[in-house]
């Protein structure tokens, strides 16, 4: 049977995981552990082994660090800033994630298609336009924007976590992009 999506991590060449420094193969190890697989992300930026080490880095601390914001409202403007961006890979991966977290296989799609028509709470609502907005017309982000997500409760703290998460897949969907990044064909099916 053929795959609907290319069969490679990315268009460019990626290293044999066994070529890889012991510290990077026991991550990859601990991905293969707890997920069941070794993101394509991570194989992909393999092919930059000091790279790799940064984005994981800052993705850990982005994602899983000290927030206000919990991890499935990360992941939430992870897959809307991803589906402004049309970023392919993350709205498969990212998409996976919120249907996980959120425990609702439709929401995952919902946000990858069109966030706009999910019922969601005024909170999330207001998080993610700003997600939108940073990503589609960051010159327009002004203090009415920031007062909305006040209004809704976020902290300062909050606000600039919420920029740097956008900020973070803006890039990486960019990236991704670039070198035609695919996700694993697991994502797919997982959590429906």
């Amino acid at each position: 049977m053929t795959l609907p999506q290319p069969d490679y991590a990315m268009a460019l060449p990626v290293p044999d995981p066994e070529t890889l420094d012991e510290d990077l193969k026991a991550y990859f190890a601990k991905c293969q552990e707890k997920l069941g697989l070794v993101p394509n992300v991570l194989r992909s930026y393999s092919a930059r082994p000091e790279k790799l080490r940064t984005f994981i880095k800052l993705y850990n601390e982005l994602m899983l660090g000290d927030s206000g914001l919990d991890k499935l409202e990360r992941e939430m403007i992870a897959v809307v800033v991803s589906s402004a961006n049309r970023c392919y890979y993350c709205l498969v991966a990212h998409g996976q994630a919120v249907r996980r977290l959120s425990g609702d296989p439709q929401l995952g799609e919902i946000l990858v298609m069109n966030y706009r028509v999910a019922h969601l709470l005024s909170r999330h609502r207001a998080m993610l336009d700003f997600a939108w907005k940073l990503t589609v017309t960051p010159n327009l982000i002004g203090e009415e924007d920031r007062q909305a997500l006040r209004a809704e409760g976020f902290s300062d703290a909050d606000i600039f976590d919420i920029a740097d998460v956008a900020g973070f897949y803006n890039m990486s969907n960019r990236v991704a992009s670039a070198v035609d990044m695919i996700p694993n064909p697991e994502y797919h099916q997982m959590d429906r």
